[in-house]
């Protein structure tokens, strides 16, 4: 019996066949990142030379790889998948797992698709207010507090009249932070070696404050001027042993602004951008 002669109609997608021998021969299969490769430099709208030049290599390369006749070397990949701006789930065309849904997941979005979209409002805005309440409760404690820098205004009847209105510093919360009123920074090595040129120090303004003992360090404004000084009944001392101290009888206009409780560790007491943003967003009620 002669041999079935197979016609184009009987050749599959993989498969093609020699009309002259009459032999079905197997496409050569071409992997997938070559295959990915075409896709996404055509969507880019850039030729293989182009391509090449970009990443670095010949333009015969990009079409070898394309046509599946050589694959790129490993150490191209990630310039390749920045290049074409894509990942490389992308590029192995595999799924990736961040954005896999459970079945849980899918059933609930399919319960939310066929509600009506005044109920689709309501859910979405029960979202929008637990969001709200997990952002708050796993945000850090934040509290918000004047920094003085500049120099205090002459003139001032009370300790509470500065000039300056300060600007506003985010602490992480503690025990110090919470207690404290205010920011001052330290000028000078007056108080070395406890406290350094530049220091951040926690201040609690009086009255809020008990009124300073001996022995303590406290915020006192002399005439125009803010200090940091350790009080004594004879007077204010630096611990800087090279200053001399400033008696009372000396100095017009003394006031007691507050007691120092502490050093602002600037590299992790002072809060991130981030976490001041949520705080920002928490405290202006905006769940969005």
């Amino acid at each position: 019996m002669p041999r079935k002669r197979k016609t184009l109609l009987e050749d599959t997608s993989n498969q093609f066949v020699n009309l002259t021998t009459n032999e079905t021969i197997k496409e050569k299969t071409i992997p997938t990142i070559c295959k990915s490769i075409r896709k996404y430099r055509e969507r880019l709208g850039i030729e293989q030379k182009e391509l090449g030049k970009m990443i670095g290599v010949v333009g015969n390369a990009v079409c070898n790889w394309e046509n599946g006749r050589s694959r790129p070397d490993i150490s191209l990949i990630p310039q390749i998948c920045s290049v074409l701006g894509i990942t490389l789930y992308d590029l192995f065309d595999i799924p990736d797992p961040a954005h896999r849904q459970t079945k849980r997941e899918k059933l609930l979005l399919d319960k939310y698709r066929s509600l009506n979209e005044g109920h689709k409002y309501a859910v979405e805005n029960l979202i929008r207010s637990l969001n709200h309440i997990e952002s708050v409760e796993h945000m850090p404690a934040i509290k918000e507090l004047i920094l003085f820098e500049n120099s205090l205004a002459a003139g001032f009847s009370t300790a509470t009249d500065f000039d300056d209105k300060g600007e506003p510093i985010y602490l992480y919360s503690s025990r110090e932070v919470e207690l404290a009123d205010c920011v001052f920074s330290v000028s000078g090595d007056s108080m070395e070696p406890e406290f350094h040129n530049e220091d951040l120090v926690l201040v609690q303004r009086f009255p809020r404050c008990e009124q300073i003992r001996p022995g303590e360090i406290g915020a006192f404004i002399i005439g125009n001027e803010t200090y940091i000084k350790q009080y004594q009944d004879d007077g204010l001392h630096s611990l800087n042993k090279n200053y001399k101290t400033m008696h009372f009888e000396d100095s017009e206009n003394v006031y007691f602004i507050g007691k120092v409780l502490g050093i602002v560790d600037q590299d992790c007491d002072i809060a991130s951008n981030d976490d001041i943003a949520k705080y920002h967003s928490i405290s202006s009620g905006d769940d969005d």
